[in-house]
């Protein structure tokens, strides 16, 4: 099987590397020429556009922002759709807005070509040791057929339901990640104004009811202060608005998830959107006037 890569970002240079690791051969584009030359040296066939990626390819995976870029990426001139033929097939690993996906899988089944909507879970640290989670949506055949590429990258791969499902399950782990943030930044803001260690109340709810993943991956970059992104805030913006864009679309309230975007708004505002996610604590701080640093 001949595989095609286009988007080689912060989350899509390391899955390209991993699966050039496991053995496929790789066709890659992106725009920038610093991870092209990457993935190029490690054994990756440089492609001049989106359209000779999949001229090159049975499968094509995307990694891209947001849906307007995978619908560029496909269908503008040059784009991926160009170079597809019948019995192809694109797997979207962005995470975008699940009906773009719906949309996308419409246009090209027109040219007999499979799509799945696969979105990640698990930040630039798993991308690179191939432990991110996969949530897929798509036809259970087709799933099947590409089930062992997904793995490459991933400790997990799972189908979750038809043609834009994996985006309404990856916005679903959106609000759950941004709520439990500023749940966590908010119990820790008590603890130290009430004169309590947030690192003490931490060691001592963390194998609780209360603790979850994301209070244990996120807990001590709040003590260090330490907020080098392992997923930006302003991406987790990006995928709050998908949220809320669904929501409204059909009619399901969010106001956690909104208040929760409204944070990172302001964070945002304040020069912040670079920053890890985590950098919800910075927000609390702010409107606190306390430091959740250890020191």
């Amino acid at each position: 099987m001949k595989v095609g890569f286009v988007g080689l970002g912060i989350m899509g240079r390391p899955m390209a590397l991993n699966v050039l690791k496991a053995g496929y051969e790789l066709t890659v584009f992106d725009f920038n020429e610093a991870p092209m030359r990457e993935l190029e040296e490690a054994g990756a066939h440089r492609a001049a556009s989106g359209r000779e990626v999949a001229e090159n390819a049975d499968v094509v995976i995307t990694m891209l922002p947001n849906s307007p870029h995978v619908r560029s990426a496909l269908f503008d001139e040059n784009g991926i759709a160009e170079g597809l033929e019948a019995g192809n097939a694109v797997i979207d690993m962005s995470s975008i807005a699940p009906l773009a996906s719906r949309e996308f899988a419409e246009k090209l089944a027109e040219k007999g070509v499979d799509f799945l909507d696969a979105p990640v879970s698990g930040g630039e640290p798993k991308a690179i040791d191939g432990s991110i989670a996969v949530m897929v949506g798509g036809d259970e055949a087709v799933f099947a057929k590409y089930e062992a590429l997904l793995q490459t990258m991933a400790s997990t791969v799972t189908l979750v339901g038809g043609v834009g499902a994996g985006n309404i399950t990856k916005l679903a782990n959106q609000m759950i990640v941004a709520i439990n943030i500023a749940a966590v930044s908010e119990a820790y803001s008590l603890a130290k104004k009430a004169g309590v260690s947030p690192e003490n109340v931490y060691k001592a709810i963390r194998s609780g009811l209360a603790g979850s993943t994301v209070m244990d991956q996120k807990s001590q970059k709040i003590f260090d202060a330490n907020y080098d992104p392992g997923f930006r805030i302003e991406l987790h913006i990006k995928d709050l608005q998908n949220v809320m864009d669904t929501s409204h679309g059909i009619n399901v309230s969010a106001p956690f998830t909104s208040l929760a975007m409204e944070v990172m708004q302001s964070l945002k505002a304040h020069g912040h959107e670079k920053e890890d996610h985590s950098a919800i604590a910075e927000w609390y701080e702010m409107v606190n006037d306390i430091s959740l640093k250890e020191e």
